[in-house]
């Protein structure tokens, strides 16, 4: 497993950037770089479980492993959602996913949000998520620094 950090500052209160990245509308929006069905099936409380899918109804598995709210997120993913919805924990596939870990931690600097995002990735997806994921940041900071 290797881990990728991404961070950017964005002009705007934590509050309003915590919301940008957990309400399911501009999830929806601020995830299309990784997929452009993207949606994430929970209530992102610490211990539920996670559904990340596409319009396939694929994707990953995961729980919330802390969510202090306005200021960390964690994301430990445990296998595959496969075709038809079938949980995977077990498959080959499913383990090169088990144990990684997404983080996000939001900070008030100078007046502006700061947001790290580290991830856990396989060699497989390294340099998609090295492509993919500074285009998610920029659109969280676009959407986050739109006015009400």
């Amino acid at each position: 497993m290797k881990k990728l950090t991404f961070h950017i500052t964005i002009d705007a209160p934590r509050e309003k950037v915590w919301n940008t990245l957990w309400d399911d509308t501009t999830y929806r929006i601020w995830t299309v770089p990784f997929n452009p069905s993207s949606r994430a099936e929970t209530d992102w409380q610490k211990g539920s479980k996670v559904l990340f899918l596409g319009d396939t109804d694929e994707g990953m598995l995961s729980t919330i492993a802390d969510n202090i709210p306005n200021q960390f997120m964690s994301i430990k993913h445990l296998g595959v959602v496969n075709k038809g919805g079938i949980e995977d924990m077990t498959s080959a596939h499913a383990q090169q996913w088990h144990g990684a870990m997404e983080n996000y931690t939001l900070k008030t600097v100078d007046g502006k949000t700061t947001l790290d995002v580290e991830t856990d990735t396989t060699e497989e997806f390294y340099d998609y998520f090295q492509e993919t994921w500074p285009k998610a940041m920029d659109k969280i900071k676009e959407l986050s620094e739109q006015q009400n």
